[in-house]
């Protein structure tokens, strides 16, 4: 009874084989059947390999958001070396709430030379050119976000020579906290004192002739601080061509959280527009000499997820691959071959019309032999 239930349970699996075999005395080879099966297979393999590599990569997903964050701080890093001496420039900054920041609470200033090693500008003009690059191609970013925390600082290295020269520069470095709303970071002349209806600068006793205010920008960002991450202004350096000179940036930042494989942390991304000009007031150009970054916090808050291909999705598009590749060069196969035997098929019947039999009365005739059995002996 057993056996008669096992019997009929194959007969029913037999019949809802959807892939029947077919006796190998059936089966035709040919040698362009074999070519086209050798050249399937390599496309195979070759895209399989291409399909493999996309499953191993990564890509970054950008969601927005409306940032909801007013509360909290807003920190600024900061590695601006301007070429005049420390007792003569001051920084600070002024936000829209009239609220100041004094240097002194997060800044340092280090007398350094504003000139670099060879070291040093082999460094800054690699970084020159990644900017460059990045302006043309956006999609780098994306692979600079990926390489956080495993890419070099781009600090500049330490001068390696010991130059008895004297500096000639400041460098002002560190990083400070201010309030969540839009406002101006500035380096002047002279030292910044607090004021009732603002701030002033202590310039008055500098010489407009030492007024210099050629400046480099190793480093400006926002937030938390991530090695590896290149921001728009690194690398930066400006030379001044008159003593009276402004430089202004005018700087857009936007909250950004980063959540790779590697990392996660908040940040913020920043786009920025420069501009430059020289103080005569005789000529109606008014203002104040110096290097002026005004900042503005956008509304709203960037997610940038790193996201992977998952396992099924590659298998699914593996099989459409494999599949894909056999259904089509089979059909390409088969219209190879019907075409190949109609042209082949026309040639011999126009051979056949071409005969011509002689007839017993001494005509020709130019209808197609009649094939006997004993013809074709």
């Amino acid at each position: 009874m057993r056996r008669l239930n096992r019997k009929k349970t194959l007969n029913l699996m037999k019949e809802l084989d959807a892939f029947p075999k077919v006796p190998e005395s059936y089966v035709e080879t040919s040698a362009s059947g074999g070519t086209v099966s050798l050249i399937a297979f390599t496309t195979i393999a070759f895209l399989t390999i291409m399909e493999f590599m996309v499953y191993r990569d990564t890509w970054m997903k950008y969601e927005y958001e409306v940032d909801k964050d007013f509360t909290s701080k807003l920190r600024i890093n900061i590695d601006i070396t301007v070429a005049m001496r420390c007792q003569y420039v001051g920084a600070d900054v002024l936000d829209l709430a009239e609220t100041m920041v004094a240097s002194a609470d997060g800044l340092i200033y280090e007398p350094v030379i504003f000139d670099l090693t060879p070291q040093q500008k082999e460094l800054q003009r690699m970084l020159q050119l990644i900017q460059s690059r990045l302006q043309e191609e956006h999609s780098l970013q994306d692979v600079i976000f990926k390489s956080a925390f495993k890419s070099a600082s781009t600090a500049l290295p330490p001068r390696e020579d010991n130059s008895l020269q004297s500096p000639d520069a400041c460098r002002i470095h560190g990083h400070l906290y201010v309030n969540k709303v839009a406002g101006n970071f500035h380096i002047t002349v002279g030292k910044a004192i607090p004021h009732p209806r603002g701030h002033a600068h202590l310039a008055a006793l500098v010489s407009h002739e030492s007024y210099n205010f050629s400046h480099r920008i190793d480093h400006l960002s926002f937030g938390e601080l991530i090695p590896g991450i290149i921001n728009p202004l690194d690398g930066t350096e400006k030379i001044a061509s008159d003593h009276n000179q402004m430089f202004q940036y005018f700087i857009t930042v936007v909250p950004t959280k980063l959540h790779t494989y590697k990392i996660s942390a908040e940040t913020h991304q920043f786009s920025v527009t420069e501009r430059e000009r020289v103080i005569n007031h005789a000529a109606g150009s008014h203002g104040v000499s110096g290097i002026f970054m005004k900042y503005d916090i956008s509304s709203l808050m960037v997610t940038v997820t790193e996201e992977h291909m998952p396992f099924w999705q590659f298998l699914v598009r593996l099989c459409g691959i494999i599949g894909g590749i056999f259904s089509t060069t089979g059909i390409l196969h088969g219209f190879g071959r019907f075409v190949a035997e109609i042209i082949f098929c026309r040639f011999r019947l126009g051979s056949y019309r071409s005969t011509s039999v002689p007839l017993p009365d001494g005509n020709t005739s130019n209808h197609l032999p009649l094939i006997t059995d004993n013809s074709t002996h």
